[in-house]
């Protein structure tokens, strides 16, 4: 039974991957892209570690997987405004229909 729930979970967290990948692709600009690949991604990493923590052997490997987790949240969320903030400095336009 676990394995099935850590299949599932591993499962959930590629097509979360996969929808980040395709609103990196198919977002018009800048803005949009970067909320669609950093959302996208950090749910899909916590999918994926929730799989893998499910298999894990003991409780310290399930911690050092969530550090993981949280590290990546919080150098995905720099990183993102930090794009923002210079596309906004450069002059980049939110797009408009």
């Amino acid at each position: 039974m676990i394995d099935l729930f850590s299949v599932l979970f591993l499962v959930a967290g590629a097509l979360f991957f996969l929808a980040g990948t395709l609103g990196l692709i198919r977002f018009p600009d800048v803005y949009t892209r970067l909320h669609a690949l950093t959302k996208a991604d950090n749910v899909g990493l916590g999918l994926t570690i929730a799989g893998l923590a499910l298999q894990a052997e003991s409780f310290s490997v399930v911690g050092k997987l969530i550090l993981i987790w949280g590290l990546v949240l919080l150098a995905g969320a720099s990183v993102a405004f930090l794009i923002a903030r210079g596309a906004l400095q450069r002059g980049v336009l939110p797009w408009k229909r």
